[in-house]
Parts: structure tokens; sequence; C-alpha cells
């Protein structure tokens, strides 16, 4: 427990905006978390433990405020407060004590969160090029795809459940074809908003296929512009029997511009009858792996220098129903053996980003799994009471964190060998369970108390997360959710300095600054991606965490990715976008690569005055001696801050500056415009003990020193 001693301040509260009264105090008292709460929040029409920022806000300042700016604030004139207070006329002062480190910064602090949203996987990272690839998408019709008639050749396609490739693959699709010489009938798949074609590039179609009696073919397939007059690639099958059997066809594309209103095309000409069942096209993968991920996006990833994973996230773990959950076992294995399963965002996710692709996701991107376990509550309502009924679940949590840590020796860890991948996973975290505070049966305490005897009692050394209170059992760790307004998400930066530290550590395991109320509602009206002012709403909150990185373990932005083509989002505001071909990042992407490519291992106490509207934070690389200087300047005018450094012999002259910076708060990247809002990296001089430092306005900059 910490003492917060507040005397003679100003406390300023405002409801919708309008100063509603200005309260003069002086005290000393003792508090626990938040220093003031006033009001609470609300997610997903619940109630939770944290301040909005939309209905009140309380402000509170180190010096009474001029006569004239309470009176003008009490007549509602000041619409932005923060230029109007003493701090923009007072100098900014940071003084940097590296005479007293302070906590160790977690290694494990800035990581990833994902599920499958916003076709985050499928159309996404995943590298599958083929939509309804075996047909299961729409029971009554196979969407995604279209017959092909050319030339005078006729036909006809439609779902068949009398020739399934096998029990978990039961439907196919049946293609009849009458064609002769230079006619053509065939099927045609749309692909995930086009089919992206890239110059000089090499893609890999494989399906299964079988004929009817007197059919032989064989089969052309083709990657060709969607009215069929340009082919990028051609390739042809050798003949096809009455049996299924797999085809495989290397698609080479020559020379010429890139495209993406493109479409996937298998054909014959003759008469007769050919099946077709698990079609697939696939690019070039990162690190070249099969049934890999997509190049730029991995690549992005990459550059986040993420530490975890947080696998498999959010609502995806758990699913609308019970039987529609994660189910981890079915998405191990050929694809052959994966049935997939309806997602909780209106779409059917076709595993094949299963639990051995997310592993190798974390080994590709040399980030540690935090395995989210499903602990018996679904999205619906459906819930497992704890006993007899729950032992099942729990068993099955036991299995799944013996696929990643077991040895060869053991069930699961063979079947990871056999898998593809022998050696066992790092892991240290898992989650129990995903925001169990919206199960109204208030079963989560019982539960969350049987998984963890028994987890713990196997395997002792992990680190167990709730995501909701627990009286039954003290967690090692707390999941802690916030989607809030860029403004209370800065307003909040101090949210955890009071916290107790002899509590569970914290994962902010989903968060974002948001311009909308409820993100999940019409959220084509705002987005796809943030603006820079949710990225200074971001990087504010940002620095909270690493200060107080000795009890806020882990964190991840959420949601991560985001497909930007109409009907391709069930979420306002994201990290990452993209269409078929392309990619980018927002100014909240950046400020996360910011933060996570130049952070120390040590907190170094540091003391800001005279800033209102601004946020920081220091931390000590010990082994190079780097100094890391994090400076959120979210008003609309530039800051000079004068920076004095003590506890240390010398400071080098020179150093580097990072900036993100725009010339607007709605300023942004977008699909056709990706480099709006970039950082820009530029080389400081004259740096010593003390030295002033301009922060341009709505900006976030990180300054390298070099220190002994």
């Amino acid at each position: 427990m910490r003492k917060s001693n507040i005397k003679a301040l100003i406390a300023v509260v405002a409801f919708a905006g309008v100063p509603a009264t200005q309260t003069a105090f002086s005290q000393s008292n003792q508090q626990v978390g938040h220093v003031i709460n006033i009001g609470r929040g609300k997610y997903g029409g619940n109630p939770v433990d944290f301040v909005d920022g939309t209905t009140a806000d309380v402000r509170l300042y180190s010096t009474a405020l001029p006569a004239a700016i309470v009176e003008t604030l009490a007549r509602g004139e000041v619409k932005n407060l923060a230029l109007q207070t003493p701090g923009s006329s007072v100098p900014v002062q940071l003084q940097i004590d590296a005479s007293r480190p302070g906590p160790r910064v977690s290694p494990m602090l800035y990581g990833l969160m994902t599920e499958e949203i916003n076709y985050s996987y499928d159309g996404g990272l995943y590298g599958e090029l083929i939509r309804n690839r075996v047909f299961k998408d729409d029971a009554a019709s196979p969407v995604h795809w279209s017959v092909v008639q050319e030339g005078g050749g006729t036909g006809s396609i439609s779902l068949d459940s009398a020739q399934p490739l096998n029990k978990e693959l039961p439907i196919s699709l049946k293609l009849t074809v009458a064609a002769t010489g230079t006619q053509r009938v065939g099927v045609a798949n749309d692909g995930f908003w086009g089919i992206p074609i890239r110059p000089n590039t090499r893609y890999q179609a494989t399906f299964y296929a079988k004929a009817g009696d007197g059919f032989t073919g064989p089969l052309d397939v083709a990657i060709e512009s969607r009215d069929g007059s340009k082919v990028y690639a051609h390739g042809r099958t050798r003949k096809i029997t009455g049996d299924w059997k797999q085809f495989a066809v290397t698609l080479q594309t020559g020379p010429g511009p890139e495209a993406q209103d493109s479409r996937f095309v298998i054909s014959a000409a003759g008469h007769g009858t050919v099946w077709l069942d698990l079609v697939s096209l696939f690019p070039p993968t990162y690190h070249r792996r099969a049934n890999g991920n997509r190049i730029d996006l991995m690549q992005k990833l990459a550059d986040m220098k993420p530490a975890f994973l947080r696998l498999p996230g959010g609502n995806y773990l758990e699913g609308d129903t019970i039987a529609t959950r994660f189910d981890w076992k079915q998405t191990l294995g050929p694809l052959t053996k994966r049935p997939g399963h309806p997602g909780p965002w209106q779409y059917r996710s076709s595993d094949g980003m299963g639990l051995a692709e997310f592993l190798v996701w974390c080994e590709d991107l040399h980030m540690e799994p935090v395995l989210a376990v499903y602990a018996g509550y679904s999205l619906q309502g459906e819930y497992v009471k704890p006993g007899a009924a729950l032992q099942p679940f729990v068993q099955d949590a036991l299995d799944e964190i013996e696929y990643v840590t077991g040895e060869t020796t053991t069930h699961w860890g063979a079947q990871r060998a056999k898998d593809g991948h022998p050696a066992p996973y790092p892991l240290h975290y898992v989650e129990i369970g995903n925001e169990d505070q919206f199960d109204r049966s208030g079963s989560y305490d019982g539960r969350f108390t049987q998984f963890f005897d028994a987890i713990k009692a196997k395997y002792p050394t992990l680190q167990l997360i709730a995501t909701a209170a627990t009286p039954g059992r003290t967690p090692d760790v707390l999941d802690e959710h916030f989607y809030r307004t860029a403004r209370a998400m800065a307003r909040d930066a101090h949210h955890y300095d009071n916290y107790d530290r002899h509590g569970p550590k914290i994962f902010v395991g989903e968060w974002a600054s948001q311009d909308v109320d409820r993100p999940w509602v019409q959220p084509e009206l705002k987005g796809p991606t943030p603006t820079l002012n949710s990225a200074l709403g971001d990087a504010a909150w940002m620095t909270g965490m690493e200060r107080n990185s000795d009890i806020v373990v882990l964190e991840a932005y959420a949601p991560l990715l985001v497909n930007v083509n109409p009907g391709g989002r069930q979420w306002a505001v994201n990290l990452i976008g993209y269409d078929a071909l392309n990619s980018y990042g927002s100014p909240s992407y950046y400020a996360q690569v910011m933060f996570a490519a130049h952070h120390g291992d040590t907190v170094i106490p540091a003391t800001l005055t005279g800033g209102v509207d601004l946020y920081e934070s220091v931390t000590r690389d010990t082994k190079s001696g780097a100094l890391y200087v994090k400076l959120v300047n979210t008003a609309a005018s530039s800051r000079s801050v004068h920076i004095t450094l003590s506890g240390i012999r010398t400071v080098q002259p020179t150093g580097t500056a990072v900036t993100l910076s725009g010339s607007g708060p709605k300023d942004t990247n977008t699909i056709t415009t990706p480099n709006k809002i970039v950082p820009v990296t530029s080389k400081l001089t004259g740096m010593g003990k003390s030295f002033d430092y301009p922060l341009a306005p709505y900006s976030v900059t990180i300054l390298q020193l070099h220190v002994r």
C-alpha cells in the first residue's frame, strides 16, 4: 500500500463539458488504487471500475487558477481547458534522478493480442487466398464461388453432401461440364475481396478432385482478371479419376503491375461431372512456411518487437456457445482433418490458423505464447457449473499445456512432434477464460478455483491469469481491459501509480483509445484505424504502464488487425489495416513500435512540473547505458521542456530523437496514404546534464541519450 498525499490542490469538476464547481481543499489521505474516482464507466452495457471521462472530468492543478480563467470556465466559454491552464505559461521542467533507480521494466511488457475478428486470420494474416475453401460458409449455396461458361460451353455448380471427402469435410462442390473445342466451363473463386496478383511470383494451388463416369479431365487452373480477359498465371493437372486425389499446380506470374481485382479458376472441357474439395491457393509466406502467414503483415508485427502473443484471444476463445468455442484439438493435424467452426463475429473460421500455427507464429517472431484456455463460459451465456461437469474442460486445459510444453514422451508432446515441432515451447503465463465479468451466473470464482488448483498441482511455476475478481483463489495476474476516448485514456495515465503492490500483477490484455462508445455497433462509421488523436491517448497511457511496470507486467492493444474492405470489419478502430494486396500501420501502431523499440530494463524516477497535457516515462538500459525519455504532448501548442539529469557522471553530447506528429489530431493513415503519420528520426547535439527540448504540437517524442 502506498500513501498519496494531496495538499493544497484545486479541483475543477465538469459535467458534459460545462464546469459545475471549483472547490479548494487541503488534506492528506491514504488511498489504494486510484487517487480519486468519480463515477463509473461502462463497457458492453456493464459497469466497470474505471473513470469513463465522458460524463464527468476531474482535474487537479498544483496551483490555484487565475480568477479570469475560473470565470470563463464557469461560463462554459473555454472549450479546450488544457490550452487555458497555468501550464501553458509556466516553464515545463522534467527532473530525472538516476541516483534512485526504480522498478525493473517487465521484459514481457509489450506484446500482441489477436482474435478472429475483422477477418484477422482468414482474409488477413493467414496466407490462404481462397474463400470458403471447404464449402461450409453457407449451407444453401456455394458462396464466393461462381460458374464460368465461355465460348458456348454450359455447366452448373452445386453443393453435394453425397460425395464427401471425409467425415470432417462432408460437403463437396459438384461441377457439371458440357464443353467442346475452345469452349470452357469451370468454377471461379473471388477470394477475400479479390486475389492479390504480384509480378514474378510463384503461387501454389492444391485441391482434391474426383470425376464421374467417363470424365478424365485434365483440369486447367488459372489466376485471371475478374472478367477472364487477362490470365496472370496458368497450369494444368494430370488426368483425374473416380477416386478422391489431391492435385498440386504451381502458378507463376510474369512481369507487370500488381492487381487484386482477380479470381481463381478451375475449368475443363468435355462432358461429365467433377467434384472438388479443400481448394487452396497460397502465395509465398513468411519464412516460407507451409500453410503459413502473409509476409507484409508478419513483418509489421515483427517491427513491433513483441515479447508475447496472447492466443487464442478474446471472444474467439469463448465462442458464442460452448459448441462453437475454440476447440484446440479440432485445429491440429492436416487440413483435411480440420472441420472449422462458426466464429463469434458473423463469419466462419477455417481453423487453418490452429494451435500449432499459433505456436509457430510465436517462434517466427521470437515471442512467447500467453496461452488462454477455455474456462467453461461462452458469449451467449452458456456456462459449465464447477464440479464434475467442468472437469473435462479442466483436463482439456491440462492437455493443451502439455501440447505446448510437454516432452515427446508425453501423449500431447508426442502429438506436437508429429505435427512438426519436437521441441517444447516456452510457457510462463496461462489465462483462464476471457472477460468472465460478463458471466451473470457468478460461476467464475468456482470455475477459476477448479482450474487454478488443477494447473498449479501439475505446473506449479506457471503464472495464472484471472479475467475477473476471484475471492476463492488469488491469481498471479489479473487481466484488465480498457476501451475509452483518447482524452479519458490520457487523463488516466496515472491509473496504476498507487495500486496496491501486494496484490496480483496486472495484464492490460485489451485496450485502445476509441472515438466511439460502442465500437462493435456500426463499425463502418468510424476508423477503420486510429487517428493521431487516438495515438496520443494511447502513448500517454503507455507512459503510465511503463512507469508502473513492476505491477503492469503485460500489455496488448486490441483489436490488432482489420480488413478495410466493406464488410470486412466488425470493430470500428483497429491497429493495422489491409486489403488483399496492401497493408499499413496506423499512428497508434507507430506509437507501439516506438515504445517497444526504445525501452530499457529499469524505470528511472522523473518529475514533470508545469506540463499540463504532457506525459512522461523514463527508462534506462543498464547494459548499454542508453537513457530513454518519452514525452507525449497532446496539446495544440508546442512546448519547450527544460530537462535536468542528476545521479549520473556524464552525458554524451549527441543522441537521437524519434518523433511522431502531424498537422492536426484528425490526421491518420489509410490504405491509399499509408505513410502520412510515421516516426521521424533526427540527431541530437549539445546534450548535457541540463538542456531544453522543444516538443511539437500533437506529438510523441522519444529522446535516446547515452549516459554514465
